[in-house]
């Protein structure tokens, strides 16, 4: 007996995983209750079938329960030992003669113990059968329900870690992404930007980053609400994201700022010509006709501005404000040419 428990004392302190709690366990289990196989199910009880997950066999195989075996859960002797509160059989044949799964497999005795969660749900059951009489001791029933309990406590480890890593990724993805238009923010946007620049630079290109801003946002806001400049601000995020290349980003910067980047040629290529085209490209994108059903109001478009950064030229705050120059300077020249017209 302190062998087992040694033995066990190593199950418990290296199991990092439920499959490396229960294969030294259902090892344990055998040597416990001397019965050839051991195995832990789970139950889907809503689609009634029950599941091997796990099991050991003897060498022996005069009975071999199959890992991966799947069985209607009404005819299952886990079920019928719960429902009669009967954990160990010696005469399944005589006890449960109805039931196809034990002909079928050869159990002569069986032994089971629930694998209940805290809330009592229950997960599945962990079994030891033989297609031989045996008589077990309580000692060996006990082991078995403490065997259970191992599990479920790990089962629901294991659960509660997927579940704060779920919700570190959410609370990553919140603390990266602009509530409104589901766009990178500007945090998101920075970290983004520096990544393309060192890639840039490892690689001897230029990132192209623009600059857009929403003329006359001010006024949609003032005539028509809030919510209504809410919806136009989703709305040209979603025009932005439309015409993005593979490699591209779009973020909103805030406000009615949006900021765009991505890869751009070798120096040795026409930049200026890939940086016009960006502008352009993203300058189209949000000339666009807005209509939620109640509203509708054709945009004439943003003012973009585009700088094309050579390799190791600039950090990402000063790419973002060389972009922002360029926009400005867009800005005023659209001023100047609606004032002459």
């Amino acid at each position: 007996m302190p062998e087992l428990f040694e033995h066990l004392t190593r199950s418990l302190t290296r199991a990092q995983t439920l499959e490396e709690l229960t294969r030294p366990l259902l090892q344990l289990l055998q040597e416990v209750t001397g019965l050839e196989s051991t195995y832990l199910t789970t139950i889907d009880l809503q689609a009634s079938q029950q599941h091997v997950l796990y099991a050991r066999n003897t060498q022996a195989q005069a009975l071999e329960i199959p890992e991966g075996l799947t069985v209607p859960w009404h005819d299952t002797l886990c079920k019928r030992a719960l429902d009669e509160g009967r954990p160990i059989t010696e005469d399944v044949a005589g006890c449960w003669a109805d039931s196809q799964a034990a002909a079928a497999l050869g159990i002569q005795t069986y032994a089971s113990a629930p694998v209940r969660l805290s809330d009592e749900r229950l997960y599945g059951t962990l079994c030891a059968a033989s297609a031989a009489r045996h008589t077990l001791a309580p000692a060996a029933q006990h082991m078995l329900g403490l065997f259970a309990r191992l599990i479920a406590q790990q089962i629901e480890r294991e659960q509660l870690l997927h579940e704060l890593v779920q919700a570190n990724e959410r609370l990553s993805t919140y603390a990266s992404t602009d509530p409104l238009t589901r766009l990178p923010n500007r945090r998101a946007l920075e970290q983004a930007l520096a990544r393309q620049l060192a890639q840039g630079q490892r690689q001897g290109t230029a990132v192209l980053v623009a600059f857009v801003d929403l003329d006359r946002f001010k006024q949609i806001n003032d005539t028509h609400g809030h919510d209504v400049g809410d919806q136009f601000l989703v709305h040209i995020a979603r025009r932005l994201q439309g015409v993005l290349r593979a490699q591209d980003l779009a973020a909103r910067h805030g406000g009615d700022e949006f900021v765009v980047m991505g890869p751009g040629p070798q120096p040795c290529d026409d930049v200026d010509a890939a940086r016009q085209a960006f502008a352009e490209r993203l300058s189209a994108a949000t000339a666009t006709r807005f209509d939620n059903g109640r509203v509708a109001l054709d945009y004439a478009g943003a003012s973009v501005g585009a700088v094309a950064v050579l390799p190791g030229t600039l950090a990402a705050g000063q790419a973002l404000q060389a972009a922002d120059r360029a926009m400005y300077e867009v800005k005023q020249a659209r001023q100047r040419g609606a004032a002459a017209g």
